[in-house]
């Protein structure tokens, strides 16, 4: 009676055992804390495609399309007005500056004329049409070619002496390059703090003015006559 009693107990211990056995086999690897991030798929701000002001196409220096004045350009540039009148601004206080370059050039409905400076300060100007082209200090008549003359007058110029730029040389007079409306452009000369230039028309046409910078440009567009 003892032995049975035993033996279902012995084979219940035995059974345990070899479970416990089948069970202490390696354990499970436990899984990474550290996850992996997705790379980020989201595209970055596109960088500035150019500079404001100064843009220009092609153009060459025999007067193309867009003549010698392609890269004068630039937002900067104020509507045409309605009008011929006069268009002025101020030169920045000190400035002394001395017109180094003139070039003309054409562009869609308009041509351009441009006044180049080398100094310090930002010029102002003063353009207008005028009866008569006269000279500064002298007063003697100006000839040029053309309808109408527009008298360009930068202000805040310096003579070479003062500014140590070396003052425009010529051809004078300048004939426009391919220009519409634009004939030539007779330099004049600087006289007590301003510079006078003379540019001839075909025909009297609203006109605007703006500066430019680095280098520092006045900018002087006539508009085509009207047909």
């Amino acid at each position: 009676m003892t032995r049975r009693a035993l033996l279902p107990v012995s084979a219940a211990l035995t059974a345990c055992l070899l479970l416990a056995g089948c069970g202490g086999g390696t354990a499970p690897a436990s899984s990474s804390s550290t996850a992996t991030s997705a790379p980020d798929s989201t595209p970055s701000p596109a960088g500035p495609t150019g500079t404001a002001g100064d843009e220009g196409g092609g153009g060459d220096a025999t007067g193309g399309a867009d003549g010698d004045t392609a890269g004068d350009t630039g937002t900067a540039a104020p509507p045409f007005p309605a009008d011929t009148a006069a268009d002025t601004a101020e030169a920045s206080a000190g400035a002394l500056v001395t017109v180094t370059d003139i070039r003309t050039g054409r562009h869609d409905g308009f041509d351009r004329v441009v006044f180049q400076v080398g100094g310090t300060g930002t010029p102002g100007w003063d353009v207008r049409y005028v009866d008569v082209a006269s000279s500064q200090g002298r007063g003697d008549v100006v000839e040029v070619a053309g309808e109408a003359v527009l008298q360009v007058t930068v202000t805040g110029a310096g003579y070479p002496f003062d500014t140590g730029v070396e003052e425009y040389a010529g051809p004078d007079p300048l004939p426009g390059q391919g220009t519409a409306n634009v004939t030539e452009v007779v330099f004049d000369a600087t006289f007590e703090g301003t510079t006078v230039a003379f540019v001839g028309t075909r025909a009297e046409a609203p006109f605007r003015v703006y500066a430019l910078q680095d280098p520092a440009r006045v900018v002087v567009e006539v508009a085509d006559a009207a047909s």
